[in-house]
C-alpha cells in the first residue's frame, strides 16, 4: 500500500511537471508574440525626430493644447478641458523661457515666445 502511495505521488509529480512545462511554453510564446508586435509597431512609426529645443517646446505645447481640449485623439470621446494641467504645461514653458534666457539662438527664442503666446491665448479662450 505504501508503494501505491509512492507511485501515485510520482504520477502527480510528473503531471505537475508536465503542466508547468506547458505553461512555461505558453508564456514564452506569448512573450515572443508581444516582442514581435512591438517591433512591428516601431517599424510603422518610423524613426523618431532628432531631439532639439524646438521638439521640447513642441512637446510641452502639445500637452497643453491636449489638456485644453484643442487637440483630440481620433476615435476617442471629446473630453472636458483640464485647465489645471494646461496651466502646468504653460508654466513649464514659462520656466523654460526664464531659465534659458540669454542662451538661445534668435530662432529658438522666437519659437518659444511665439508658441508660449499662442498657447496662453488658447488658455484664455477656453477658460473664458
Amino acid at each position: 500500500m505504501a508503494e501505491e502511495g509512492k507511485k501515485e505521488e510520482k504520477k502527480i509529480d510528473e503531471d505537475w511537471k508536465q503542466q508547468a512545462q506547458k505553461e512555461k511554453e505558453i508564456l514564452a510564446a506569448q512573450e515572443e508574440a508581444e516582442k514581435e508586435k512591438t517591433q512591428e509597431e516601431s517599424k510603422h512609426r518610423g524613426p523618431l525626430p532628432k531631439g532639439n529645443f524646438a521638439a521640447l517646446v513642441s512637446m510641452l505645447v502639445t500637452q497643453a493644447l491636449f489638456a485644453l481640449g484643442v487637440l483630440e485623439v481620433r476615435g476617442q470621446e471629446k473630453r472636458e478641458p483640464d485647465l489645471e494641467m494646461a496651466k502646468y504645461n504653460i508654466d513649464m514653458l514659462a520656466t523654460l523661457e526664464k531659465k534659458t534666457k540669454g542662451n538661445l539662438t534668435e530662432e529658438e527664442k522666437r519659437v518659444l515666445e511665439n508658441t508660449l503666446n499662442e498657447v496662453r491665448m488658447a488658455y484664455v479662450k477656453v477658460a473664458g
